[in-house]
């Protein structure tokens, strides 16, 4: 059965089409930027968790405290792990392979252009253990390097190219390194061993060109089994750790739950920013729905003087507030699937994750929020009618 009051609100919206269309203009912004804002930060962080997560078997170390140079204790500092903290860390650490890490950020020159980023020495048999080639072959010792996605993209390196480490010094001959290979592109690691943007150089030629040979910049453990990791932690604080802080003890998990938390905190507060839209919105519909009481008068008077009972007439003026919500949140949820699509594809340059439900639930969270706020606006104005003297509504021009 047909409701009348239903049929007399979508006549009200036909009648004054231009003014509902201008007011459901607002929650289809407001729809379009919460669910577009919340489908762009869940691909960030389903982005960030995927390249993350490829490294969660894996215990990073980095030095607690500033030790002095074991080959010259009175000259300066080094901030590092030491050969008896590494001892104990692979004491500790049994089975599971550890794999020491010299680091530092330097220029570097290939041919006449000058660029700058990390230089990362590693034992040579460690670098297959948790970094892949794209071409060419790993390095052999020597002045062999391989370098990492971004800066071979960048300075068109391959393969055979000479770069040469350091800044540029008319009485100082630079070392040149050649490229034996290109890393695979790694993106955020949560191993803390980031790549795209550094040259990795066998331990021996770092430490021959960089720094003190026994001390370490960062060691990881990868562990055999990831079920183990609290475990293996314990260890190596009760190990290395027993009488003061000496390595600082991290895990993948760790950092990938307090980078997921930023995101998601960062997400949120985008998100409320759009809603801020929806607010407006509001606004809108309830001035209209005003407008559409005030006009109305003589049509509420002969209807409560007839018998309509007051729960009937606000119905007609929330129907009327649904039906420019309902209209709002439709086109909104419409284009918040392809505006979504065009930001995460701009921003984050892939949409792989943009399917997935996670993403796409936005879509009608937003419609709901914005039908919600839309019949939330209408309230007063509806509770505003119902409650009008009929007499005094019938003599009103």
């Amino acid at each position: 059965m047909r409701d009348i009051f239903f049929d007399l609100s979508a006549r009200s919206v036909k009648l004054n089409f231009l003014r509902s269309l201008l007011a459901s203009i607002g929650i289809v912004i407001g729809v379009v930027a919460i669910s577009s804002m919340g489908m762009l930060g869940t691909n960030m962080q389903l982005s960030v968790s995927s390249q993350l997560s490829s490294g969660v078997n894996t215990v990073i170390l980095t030095s607690d405290v500033v030790k002095l140079s074991s080959t010259n204790p009175n000259a300066t500092s080094n901030n590092g792990i030491d050969e008896s903290t590494l001892n104990e860390i692979k004491s500790a650490a049994g089975q599971n392979q550890v794999i020491t890490i010299h680091h530092t950020s330097d220029q570097f020159t290939v041919g006449t252009t000058n660029g700058r980023g990390s230089i990362y020495g590693l034992d040579p048999n460690d670098i297959p253990k948790f970094l892949n080639l794209s071409e060419g072959k790993n390095l052999q010792g020597g002045n062999d390097a391989v370098v990492g996605a971004t800066i071979a993209s960048n300075f068109n390196i391959v393969p055979g190219s000479s770069i040469k480490i350091g800044q540029n010094c008319a009485t100082i001959v630079r070392p040149v390194v050649r490229v034996t290979g290109i890393l695979a592109a790694r993106g955020i690691t949560s191993d803390n061993v980031n790549t795209d943007n550094a040259i990795v150089v066998s331990d021996d030629w770092y430490t021959d060109h960089f720094d003190d040979k026994n001390v370490y910049d960062q060691v990881n453990v990868i562990l055999q089994d990831i079920s183990t990791i609290n475990q293996t932690e314990d260890f190596i604080n009760a190990k290395v750790n027993r009488n003061s802080d000496v390595v600082r003890v991290s895990d993948a998990s760790s950092r990938l739950s307090s980078i997921t938390s930023t995101l998601g905190t960062i997400t949120t507060f985008i998100m409320a920013i759009g809603g801020i839209s929806l607010v407006v919105a509001a606004v809108s519909i309830f001035n209209v729905m005003m407008m559409s009481v005030k006009e109305r008068v003589q049509e509420i008077g002969i209807l409560l003087s007839i018998g309509t009972e007051k729960g009937e007439v606000r119905r007609m003026f929330l129907y009327e507030a649904l039906i420019l919500g309902l209209i709002g949140a439709a086109v909104g949820g419409l284009m918040s699937f392809i505006i979504g699509y065009t930001v995460v594809n701009a921003m984050i340059g892939s949409t792989a994750y943009f399917f997935m439900p996670a993403s796409l639930i936005f879509i009608p969270y937003g419609m709901i929020i914005g039908v919600v706020v839309c019949v939330g606006s209408g309230m007063y104005p509806a509770w505003m009618a119902s409650n009008m003297d009929p007499i005094d509504a019938l003599r009103s021009e």
